[in-house]
């Protein structure tokens, strides 16, 4: 007669021990970090814990969290777009220009939606250019977009002369100024973003071989993965994302310049990197992107009240940025003590 053997059960986690699980180490780090702020910016001014900040926050967000996510698949794939900004406003001024051609503040609804589907067509077509040739050359990143990123800007100010463009319908205004049920519309637009790229990161073979790339390419072209196929979309998908930013950037400011927005790509690097993307690629996750967004942004929106300049912000982000790499190393150093024998 056998004996019953009993089957092997698992010890219970405690529920801070199990919250911890499922929400990472990172995120977790990021929460205590969005909490401080608040804290930290709501004791010096009252007016910062009041619904005009985080109104204008929920404004401001969307723009700089769009093109975030545009920067955040090129990195994690080991590379890098430091076009997506010239592609948002060459994106802007393909909007502008169709709907200047249907009558200008008397275009139809269908020439606006004409003119986003080929914003969106012209940001794919610059990541459509950049991808191949750092797919099939092996160019390093950071040279092709960056010509990419100067051709961008150079055209941009020869079909504008430098120029603002403004003149659309009013009926673009409440895309980046309207309310749904008392939630911004821009911000709806980038949390419906977020959870798209979360989707493709986490639950498609473009995801997963995303990653792959970003850890080590040659072992991924070996392992039968097309890697200058999937380099190739990641960009297209980098550029279309710039292209729905340029939209949102263009009903926000009611204008079109190839400047805007112009200092959000050191802010879209730091916002990656703050949230634990890994530089040389092969790791990242969106949401905890998204909390470094928030978190960046907070403080803007708090050194904004105290009165500072924003050049000062843009230096503490700036030192902050810094601070990520150093504080990284001195993970790494720890994790290699910790693991050597």
């Amino acid at each position: 007669m056998s004996e019953s053997v009993a089957p092997a059960t698992t010890p219970r986690q405690s529920l801070p021990r199990q919250l911890a699980t499922k929400l990472g180490t990172e995120n977790i780090g990021l929460l205590l970090a969005l909490v401080a702020v608040i804290v930290f910016f709501g004791v010096l001014s009252p007016r910062f814990l009041s619904m005009a900040t985080f109104d204008s926050v929920a404004f401001q967000l969307p723009e700089l969290g769009l093109l975030t996510l545009a920067m955040l698949m090129p990195i994690i794939s080991g590379g890098i777009n430091l076009a997506v900004t010239f592609t948002a406003n060459l994106c802007g001024l393909t909007l502008a220009w169709v709907l200047h051609a249907n009558g200008g503040p008397d275009a139809s609804i269908y020439a606006f939606l004409l003119g986003s589907v080929l914003a969106v067509g012209v940001g794919a077509g610059s990541g459509f250019v950049m991808g191949p040739v750092i797919a099939y050359t092996g160019a390093h990143p950071i040279l092709v977009s960056l010509s990419m990123m100067i051709f961008l800007r150079g055209l941009g100010e020869f079909l504008t002369r430098g120029a603002d463009i403004s003149g659309f319908p009013e009926f673009i205004q409440p895309l980046g100024h309207g309310y749904v049920f008392g939630v911004p519309i821009p911000l709806l637009i980038l949390i419906a973003a977020v959870i798209v790229w979360h989707l493709l990161m986490t639950r498609t073979p473009l995801g997963f071989s995303n990653y792959m790339v970003g850890s080590n390419i040659e072992a991924t072209r070996y392992s039968g993965i097309p890697t200058r196929r999937v380099i190739t979309l990641i960009y297209v998908l980098s550029g279309a994302m710039s292209g729905i930013a340029g939209i949102i950037m263009l009903s926000r400011f009611n204008s079109v310049r190839v400047g805007h927005g112009e200092s959000y790509v050191l802010i879209t690097v730091l916002a990656c990197f703050l949230g634990g993307v890994n530089p040389f690629g092969g790791f990242g996750k969106v949401v905890s992107v998204f909390l470094a967004l928030i978190i960046l942004q907070l403080l803007s929106s708090g050194l904004n009240l105290l009165g500072a300049s924003q050049h000062l912000a843009t230096a503490i982000w700036g030192i902050m940025l810094v601070g990520v790499m150093i504080l990284r190393w001195v993970a790494g150093q720890l994790t290699f003590l910790r693991i050597r024998p």
